[in-house]
């Protein structure tokens, strides 16, 4: 039973996956809410399922691949549906008809994550690191946009005309194929993990500065988009990190 309890988690994560996609599947209002709040829940059974194994001292390549399968759902398939719901709705609300097409782009991010997360099974270098976006960040910056938007019902003030105008889904869509692209592309974004042998500045200075720029982020916004805006900051900092790495080694 020990050995099961890192897949109990995982399959927990499935779990919420699938929930997540009937709320946007069969639900109306109140679905996209939902379904984010069960991605965000799928996301915390990731990160711990991984944690179970290593301090129970069961890790195993079935482990591996099943938590590969559960974000291919959860962070894959389900952020994709809620970013084709708020196309839907977009659609619906300005009846534009270019953009009927263009609502299967958001059909393109399980492939791209499912293609990232089979590389990442197989590549030995993301060990202590990640070459592109994670998956599960990916899923986050729709997490952040489905909670703020809520189908644009409860939108915060500052960022009604925003999302009331009709370029909103297209940007959404520009914003999809770029994470798209991130999630299997060679960038390398820093880890989060402290060194927790050594908790000094020096060593680790990066997720330091990088737990500031959240704790500033949250302050000044004090909205669900902060989500969205850490995910972004992420990119932003791993982008500026590798270009001081590389100025270096030149």
């Amino acid at each position: 039973m020990k050995k099961q309890i890192p897949n109990l988690i995982t399959l927990g994560n499935l779990l919420c996956g699938i929930l997540a996609i009937g709320c946007i599947s069969f639900n109306s209002g109140s679905g996209a809410d939902t379904a984010a709040l069960l991605i965000c829940l799928g996301i915390f059974l990731d990160f711990f399922d991984g944690l179970a194994a290593r301090l129970l001292g069961v890790a195993s390549p079935l482990g591996k691949e099943l938590d590969s399968l559960a974000d291919v759902v959860t962070s894959g398939i389900a952020p994709s549906f809620i970013l084709l719901h708020l196309l839907n709705n977009s659609y619906n609300c300005f009846g534009g008809a270019p953009i009927n097409h263009l609502r299967l782009t958001a059909l393109l991010m399980p492939l791209f994550a499912a293609y990232r997360l089979a590389k990442f099974n197989l590549d030995t270098r993301q060990s202590h690191s990640f070459l592109g976006l994670p998956v599960p960040s990916n899923a986050l910056i729709w997490v952040g946009i489905a909670l703020t938007t809520n189908c644009c019902c409860r939108t915060p003030e500052a960022l009604a005309p925003i999302v009331s105008h009709p370029i909103f889904p297209y940007c959404l869509i520009v914003l999809s194929l770029i994470t798209d692209i991130l999630m299997v592309s060679e960038l390398p974004m820093f880890s989060l993990k402290f060194n927790f042998k050594d908790l000094s500045w020096k060593t680790n200075r990066i997720q330091y500065i990088f737990l500031i720029g959240c704790a500033i982020i949250i302050a000044l916004t004090r909205q669900w988009y902060a989500i969205t805006l850490i995910i972004l900051w992420y990119i932003l900092f791993s982008l500026l990190t590798q270009r001081k790495h590389a100025s270096h080694e030149q």
